[in-house]
């Protein structure tokens, strides 16, 4: 897999609804530090709003690196490699060991993975003798969790870790 391509048409409609969602964001802002209604923000100094509009973008640049974690996270958790990492994000194994240090990691020893959602954490484990799969795991509220019983696949193990993990996220 490769870097994603995305046509013009697909960008114009990807930019439509990051504008569409920053508005309100920005707008919330502008409201906080000048102390004037959202529905105002447009009154305001030109240098303000666009000032605001840069704030706003900054929160959702920090929330898209936040969640292309998790996404890297959850790709190592069920099997990708720092290769296959850089090769979508565009970058060497190397460079996608950097940026997502924890993403591909493997319990010591054992045919499993980690999985990290919801700021939890799961471990997804293959009992040798019988091939099923099982989970563990702790939510981010501190409810700790595991399979009731043994999961025909990793893939399923992972779906029932998951919703677990969602459901006690912080």
């Amino acid at each position: 897999m490769t870097s994603a391509e995305i046509t013009l048409e697909e960008q114009a409609q990807l930019a439509k609804a990051l504008l569409d969602a920053l508005n309100p964001l920005a707008s919330a802002l502008h409201a906080r530090t000048s102390g004037l209604p959202e529905e105002r923000m447009w009154e305001a100094e030109p240098v303000e709003v666009t000032l605001s509009v840069l704030a706003a973008w900054k929160v959702v640049d920090a929330e898209v690196k936040r969640l292309t974690a998790i996404a890297a996270g959850t790709a190592g958790s069920y099997g990708a490699s720092y290769e296959q990492l850089g090769a979508v994000w565009g970058i060497t194994r190397q460079g996608a060991r950097k940026k997502w240090p924890e993403a591909v990691t493997r319990p010591a020893g054992r045919a499993g993975a980690a999985l990290r959602l919801f700021g939890g954490t799961a471990e997804l484990v293959r009992a040798p003798e019988s091939g099923g799969w099982s989970w563990s795991g702790e939510g981010a509220d501190g409810t700790r969790g595991a399979a009731d019983t043994r999961c025909a696949s990793k893939e399923e193990a992972a779906a029932h870790a998951g919703a677990f993990l969602a459901a006690h996220a912080a």
